[in-house]
C-alpha cells in the first residue's frame, strides 16, 4: 500500500471548529490508497501512516477540501467555454464587435454562439433580431442571457428553428412579438429551452457533449474543484458522462446529478418523466458506476430571474409588472409529492420572494403526505428572500443553495433598477440565513457566472466585485468568515447532496487542493491573484499548476 505524507501545511478539514486551546493546528496528512488516513500535527501523521511513508513539504501552503461546487450545469459549461464571451462587454456596440470579430475569426462556421450578455449592456431598449441583422444578417446567431433563462437570436435562427407567427409560446415561457405578433428576437424562459437549447442540442453529436465535458472537468480542476452537483440532467447528458466512464474507468471528479423538468401541460407526462428518473437512479446505483455518478434528485425550474422580471414577487417590480410562476402550484404538487415518494430530492429554482415561499409550500405538502423526508429538499438561489421565508426554511430543515457570484456588484445595476425600492438594498441574505441555522451550500451556477471558486469566496468574504474590485462592495454586513464560507464551499455542498465528501477525514476519499493563498489572511483580495496550486483526486493529483518539494 502506498502512503504519501504530505505537511508543511496549514489544512483546513471542514470538520468544524479548526481547533480547541488544548489542540495543535493540522499541518499534515497522510493519504493511502486514494484515502485520507490521518490528518492532524506532523508527529501525529507520521506515527499514524508508520515507516516507509513517502514526504511531500508543501512549503507551508493552505490545504483545504476539494470545492464541491453545489450547483452548475456541466455540459453547457463546456460548451460555454467555445463561446464567443459577452459577460465583459458594456455596450450593444461591444457586443456587436465581439460578434463580428467571431464571424471573421471562423467564417465558414454555420452559426455564431455566444454568451454572458447583460440586460443593461444592451441599453434602455429589449435586445431584437434587428440589432443581430445588422451586422450578420446571413448566419445564425444565438446569444444566452448571462442567466441562461432567456435567449436572444437574429432572423436567421429564428428561421431556422422555424419561428413564425403562428408559433405557440409553450407553457412556463414566451416568444416576444412586437405589435403585429412578429417574434422579436427573444424567448424567454421554457421557450428558450424549448425551442433554441432543443434545436441547437439536436445538431450536436454524442462526440460534441462528451468534449464539451472533458473541457468542463479540465476546467474545473484547475481551479480547485473535485466534485459538482449538475442542475439539469437529461439522458443525452447522462450518456456522455457514462461514455467518459467507459472510456476512462472513472470520471475525472464525482457527479452528483438532477434530472431538469418541465412541465409539460400533461400530468401524465409529467409523472412519467418522474418514473423516468426513479429508474435511471436504480440504473446508475446498480451499474458500477456510482462512485463517480449518482443521481440524487429532480430540478424544478418554478420562476425566472429578476433582470428580466420574469421572477414573481411579493409587490411589483418597479415598471409596475409581474410575473407568474413557471409551474403553476396544482401542476407542481402531484409532481413532486411523486418525486418525494420516490425518494428523490427536490431542487427547486426560486429566485423571486414570492417563489421561494412557493417551494416552501411544495416541502409541506410533501411532508404532511409522504412523512418528512430523511434527505434534505433545497431552494437554489434565493436572491430575494421574506423574513418569514427564512424562518420556515430552518424549520424545515431546507437547504439554501446560493451562489455569490450572483451578486457581484458589477453584475447588480439591472437587478437593482427593476426592483426600484429597498428590496434592491436587501437581497442575497446571508446573514440573516446563517443566523436562522439554514444549511448552506455554495456553488457558481456555471456558466451563467464565473466558475472559478478563488473569485466566488472572495466576494463571500467581502460583498465585493471579483470582475472590478474598485466597485464598492454590496452590502458587507452580509459576509461570510473564511471558515463559514469554505464549508460551505465543501462540506456544506457535500452535506446538501448528501454525501460525507467535502471534508478531510480518515476514511474519506483525499479530494483536495493545495493553495498559493490563506483565505484566512486579513485581506482577502490576494484570492483574486492567486491560482490553485494543485488538486488531487482521490489521492491523485490531477492538475498541478507548480511543483512542491519531497
Amino acid at each position: 500500500m502506498t502512503t504519501t505524507i504530505y505537511h508543511h501545511a496549514t489544512v483546513f478539514t471542514a470538520e468544524g471548529p479548526e481547533k480547541s486551546p488544548d489542540q495543535e493546528t493540522p499541518d499534515a496528512l497522510a493519504v493511502r490508497d486514494g484515502l485520507i488516513l490521518a490528518v492532524g500535527p506532523s508527529d501525529a501523521v507520521r506515527a499514524a501512516a508508520g515507516p516507509g511513508a513517502e514526504e511531500v513539504d508543501l512549503d507551508g501552503r493552505f490545504v483545504a477540501p476539494g470545492i464541491i461546487d453545489a450547483h452548475t450545469h456541466l455540459d453547457s459549461f463546456g460548451e460555454s467555454l467555445a463561446k464567443v464571451q459577452l459577460r465583459d462587454c458594456s455596450s450593444l456596440k461591444q457586443i456587436l464587435q465581439a460578434l463580428v470579430a467571431a464571424r471573421a475569426a471562423d467564417p465558414r462556421a454555420s452559426r455564431i454562439l455566444g454568451i454572458g450578455w447583460l440586460f443593461d449592456a444592451v441599453g434602455a431598449e429589449r435586445p431584437t433580431a434587428a440589432m443581430l441583422d445588422a451586422v450578420l444578417p446571413d448566419v445564425p446567431v444565438y446569444l444566452d442571457a448571462n442567466d441562461l433563462h432567456s435567449a436572444w437570436v437574429n432572423s436567421a435562427a429564428l428561421a431556422e428553428m422555424g419561428i413564425d407567427d403562428s408559433t405557440p409560446d409553450p407553457v412556463g415561457g414566451e416568444i416576444a412579438r412586437d405589435e403585429f405578433g412578429r417574434a422579436t428576437g427573444m424567448l424567454y424562459e421554457t421557450a428558450c429551452t424549448r425551442y433554441v437549447w432543443s434545436f441547437l442540442a439536436s445538431v450536436v453529436t454524442p462526440e460534441d457533449r462528451i468534449r464539451s465535458l472533458d473541457r468542463a472537468f479540465t476546467s474545473y480542476l484547475g481551479s480547485g474543484v473535485t466534485g459538482a452537483t449538475d442542475m439539469s440532467m437529461n439522458d443525452a447528458q447522462l450518456s456522455a458522462l457514462r461514455a467518459i466512464i467507459d472510456r476512462d474507468g472513472r470520471l475525472p471528479f464525482p457527479v452528483s446529478a438532477h434530472y431538469l423538468l418541465e412541465p409539460s401541460g400533461s400530468l401524465e407526462q409529467d409523472l412519467a418523466a418522474v418514473s423516468h428518473v426513479a429508474a435511471v437512479r436504480e440504473d446508475v446505483a446498480g451499474s458500477g458506476e456510482d462512485g463517480w455518478l449518482r443521481i440524487s434528485g429532480v430540478k424544478f425550474i418554478l420562476d425566472g430571474v429578476i433582470d428580466a422580471c420574469t421572477a414573481p414577487m411579493r409587490w411589483p417590480y418597479a415598471d409596475g409588472t409581474n410575473a407568474d410562476p413557471i409551474w403553476g402550484l396544482e401542476e407542481l404538487l402531484p409532481v413532486a409529492e411523486e418525486a418525494d415518494a420516490e425518494g428523490l430530492q427536490l431542487a427547486m429554482h426560486a429566485i423571486g420572494d414570492r417563489t421561494s415561499q412557493i417551494a416552501l409550500d411544495v416541502v409541506e405538502h410533501c411532508a404532511a403526505v409522504n412523512g418528512s423526508p430523511a434527505r434534505r429538499h433545497r431552494i437554489e438561489h434565493l436572491e430575494s428572500v421574506a423574513d418569514e421565508t427564512i424562518s420556515r426554511m430552518a424549520a424545515l430543515g431546507v437547504t439554501a443553495s446560493m451562489q455569490p457570484v450572483h451578486c457581484d456588484p458589477a453584475v447588480l445595476r439591472n437587478w437593482k433598477a427593476v426592483l426600484g425600492d429597498s428590496r434592491a438594498e436587501t437581497g442575497f441574505p446571508w446573514q440573516k440565513l446563517r443566523e436562522a441555522g439554514v444549511p448552506m451550500a455554495l456553488g457558481t451556477d456555471a456558466p451563467t457566472a464565473p466558475h472559478q471558486p478563488l473569485s466566488n469566496l472572495y466576494i463571500a468574504l467581502t460583498g465585493g466585485s471579483a470582475i472590478d474590485p474598485s466597485l464598492p462592495p454590496y452590502h458587507p454586513e452580509r459576509v461570510f468568515t473564511p471558515e463559514q464560507a469554505l464549508t460551505a464551499l465543501t462540506a456544506g455542498s457535500a452535506d446538501a447532496s448528501g454525501i460525507e465528501e467535502g471534508r478531510l477525514r480518515p476514511g474519506l476519499p483525499a479530494n483536495f487542493v493545495v493553495l498559493d493563498v490563506d483565505p484566512f489572511a486579513p485581506d482577502p483580495s490576494a484570492l483574486l491573484k492567486q491560482s490553485v496550486v494543485s488538486t488531487y483526486v482521490a489521492g491523485r493529483c490531477v492538475h498541478a499548476a507548480t511543483s512542491v518539494r519531497s
